[in-house]
């Protein structure tokens, strides 16, 4: 069992102020995996005070400087790469494969990303006479998900190391066993006393004393829309910059001319992957409403042989994470039946032959309509809706009628998805199953957020915008 009892502040170690434990629930056994300390507003202080002090030096390091201390983060955290895996699959349920090859994956992807950006990344441009500058924004506070867990940490760190800020992180406290190897390879690297400071805590304590604090100048913020909601007004009062990435919705059109084997397949497999706990999952499938039989039976097939079971093992889709979330999901098929939905396959309940663990069937529903609940809310589970639309333009339409924006996804022949792809309100759209870009902006439309992550967009979020007027004015001869 993991005791993971203390908090990384000023570079050291540290007892929290007030000694409070929380259990760590490993959501495959429903066992007790770990513990950690709970931390209050007086631990975020700390946090926030020495990441004050480390920023007048480290926010003048040179590009070089930096880099050094990514490069020995990254050498660092291939030493951990393993660790850093089986913590993920134990706190969250990835299965081994996909702890491995992209949950542990993404951590030194964006570390990677950020470094590569920084190299030419220019923090300087004369403009006639005046000297446009970007200086780092200052002391960051990180509230991070238990959905991707060391995935959304790498994506705030990395580019705020790079542009020279310090920074306070509240990993998930549902699954922070990565935010804390995350935080002993910081330290093993070198990082500078308080430049990077972690303190474990729940949202309604830590989160709210983090996006609240005078000392901190920026908060990002990953999780639920309700959530950030709260964010944005705890940090109203001291008018720090606020950065989200929240809910998603996402629609998946496919186009009459789509290769429909392929397209509903790897449509329904990116719904079940991480077990559909994935903000921008196309768990909104719109297809011609005549081909809705074909289009059942592909889905069918695909979510059938989604195998479920003990992530440790060789099963494609683990548990949920909890049994807050389980119960959320189960509700909402629930809902889904009740409100007249076909179910094609899934259900209610654990699957066969699983009795223990906040394990879900993947589950899949035809024939929806837009104002049904599992049509408009997100369930964050392995749950697909699958809409029929009589024309391109419904379909947008259908499409677009959320209050989410975060990603959408098309399905045709390149021409004919590229055209329908431009009209997309999301901050991210694919086309025909492209693979991840790692200098592509990830973020939303409407609530889905406010700000941008990976590549150089991410960087902009750390930074503040000078002019200085006159530099460039040469002195008059002598």
């Amino acid at each position: 069992m993991r005791d993971y009892l203390k908090f990384y502040i000023d570079g050291q170690w540290v007892d929290p102020v007030e000694p409070r434990t929380l259990d760590v629930i490993n959501p495959a056994t429903e066992g007790v995996a770990g513990r950690i300390s709970l931390g209050s507003a007086a631990d975020v202080d700390r946090a926030a005070q020495a990441a004050r002090r480390a920023f007048a030096s480290w926010s003048q390091t040179s590009v070089k400087d930096r880099l050094d201390l990514m490069g020995a983060i990254v050498a660092e955290y291939q030493k951990r790469y393993n660790d850093m895996a089986a913590a993920i699959t134990e706190e969250m349920g990835a299965p081994a494969y996909l702890a491995n090859q992209a949950q542990a994956a993404l951590g030194i992807a964006h570390l990677q990303t950020a470094m590569a950006v920084l190299k030419d990344y220019k923090f300087e441009e004369l403009r006639g006479t005046t000297l446009i500058m970007k200086d780092p924004i200052g002391v960051c506070g990180f509230i991070t998900p238990w959905n991707w867990p060391v995935n959304q940490i790498a994506t705030k760190v990395a580019p705020a190391l790079a542009t020279g800020c310090t920074m306070v992180l509240k990993p998930s406290e549902v699954a922070p066993f990565s935010g804390y190897i995350w935080s002993e390879i910081m330290h093993a690297a070198g990082v500078p006393a308080g430049v990077y400071n972690m303190v474990n805590g729940d949202g309604p304590t830590v989160g709210a004393a983090i996006s609240g604090h005078p000392q901190i100048d920026m908060v990002s913020f990953t999780g639920s829309t309700r959530a950030g909601i709260e964010v944005a007004k705890n940090a109203a009062p001291t008018v720090k910059r606020v950065h989200q990435e929240l809910g998603g919705k996402s629609p998946n059109i496919v186009l009459d001319d789509a290769d429909f084997p392929k397209a509903i397949t790897a449509g329904v497999k990116a719904v079940m992957m991480n077990s559909g706990q994935s903000c921008n999952a196309p768990t909104r499938m719109l297809v011609p409403a005549k081909r809705m039989a074909e289009v059942k039976a592909i889905a069918k097939a695909t979510a059938e042989a989604t195998t479920v079971g003990d992530p440790t093992g060789n099963s494609a889709m683990g548990p949920v994470v909890s049994e807050v979330q389980f119960n959320k999901i189960q509700t909402l098929i629930q809902k889904g039946i009740d409100e007249g939905a076909t179910l094609v396959t899934g259900g209610t309940g654990r699957p066969d032959g699983l009795d223990k663990g906040y394990y879900v069937k993947p589950t899949v529903f035809a024939d929806v309509s837009k104002d049904m609940s599992i049509s408009r809310e997100e369930i964050f589970g392995p749950v697909l809706a699958i809409l029929g639309y009589q024309s391109e333009e419904e379909a947008i339409a259908v499409a677009h009628d959320t209050e989410y924006g975060l990603a959408a996804y098309v399905q045709g022949e390149p021409e004919h998805a590229r055209r329908v792809a431009r009209t997309m309100r999301a901050g991210q759209v694919n086309i025909n199953g492209a693979g991840l870009d790692f200098m592509a902006p990830f973020g939303g439309y409407k609530q889905s957020g406010t700000g941008r992550e990976w590549g150089d967009h991410a960087f902009g979020e750390f930074l503040e915008t000078k002019a200085v007027l006159g530099y460039g004015v040469k002195e008059a001869a002598e």
